[in-house]
């Protein structure tokens, strides 16, 4: 199998694959001290890596018939623009004004609903396909997400989740040893499942590799941002490691440097009859 080849695992093996609890989630991230909200940071990744690459057919293969589609917490909207059907619908479902603004821009852009799901307020069976990725409900209201989830679909309901053992929160904890960057490693996807009845399970797991790959113009600067966002204190004596650490998987590029975290997605699929 290479690297990022694709493979079906069973519900059971994913939601065994560890048994700590997780943290706390659903916690909207603080701007960043230099000023860069990590929403965008995160987006701007999304935009260098090939996670739209390795997902998009994913889904497409669970789903070959995405019709009109409803994509909950649609982040930059990267995944749900390469899903899209040219003349059917695309409804976003998106709170954080940061990624509204990208998704504006986009052409043609989606049909906005600034809110979170739970007050979206769309009807039932309004939409074939319902995706929602990289969503904290789920994590947190597996249950009640997934029923909101199927009212909507007409046809299938599809989640993505990390599935890499490893960090999940802060995008470039993926480059730092665990102990300093103290994030709950359990996957996502074994977190969902978990948290769901037998008869909540999906019909499709599967999983693809992929990379994160971040370019960034000042190498200095994100390592200090990066100890903020880990709580360090401005006289850490890590902070110079830290700097170091990232400078020796930095690849320079002409816009900078290129940081790159191994990454998992693991998708979700359940059919409705509505």
């Amino acid at each position: 199998m290479t690297p990022h080849a694709a493979r079906m695992i069973a519900p059971d093996e994913a939601r065994n694959r560890d048994d700590r609890p997780p943290l706390p989630t659903g916690v909207p991230p603080s701007p960043e001290p230099d000023g860069v909200d990590p929403l965008e940071r995160y987006a701007a990744g999304i935009d260098t890596s090939d996670y739209v690459a390795r997902v998009a057919p994913l889904i497409q293969a669970a789903v070959p018939s995405i019709g009109d589609l409803l994509d909950i917490g649609a982040g930059g909207g990267q995944l749900g623009a390469s899903l899209r059907i040219p003349g059917r619908a695309w409804t976003v479902v998106e709170p954080a004004p940061v990624m509204l603004r990208r998704l504006q821009a986009l052409d043609p852009a989606p049909r906005l609903i600034r809110s979170g799901w739970k007050e979206a307020g769309l009807p039932a069976a309004c939409a074939d396909t319902v995706l929602a990725a990289n969503m904290p409900a789920p994590l947190a209201e597996p249950a009640a997400f997934l029923a909101q989830c199927r009212a909507w679909a007409r046809r299938s309901v599809v989640w993505l989740f990390p599935a890499q053992h490893g960090p999940r929160g802060i995008c470039l904890a993926g480059c730092l040893p665990q102990a300093w960057h103290r994030e709950d490693e359990t996957p996502g996807v074994a977190i969902v499942l978990r948290g769901l009845s037998p008869g909540e399970q999906p019909v499709i797991v599967a999983e693809t590799a992929w990379t994160f790959t971040a370019v960034v113009a000042d190498l200095a600067r994100t390592a200090r941002s990066l100890a903020d966002r880990l709580g360090w204190t401005p006289d850490d004596p890590r902070r110079p490691d830290l700097l170091d650490h990232l400078a020796a998987q930095a690849v320079p590029v002409s816009a900078g440097h290129r940081l790159s975290v191994a990454r998992t997605s693991a998708i979700l699929v359940w059919r409705t009859h509505s």
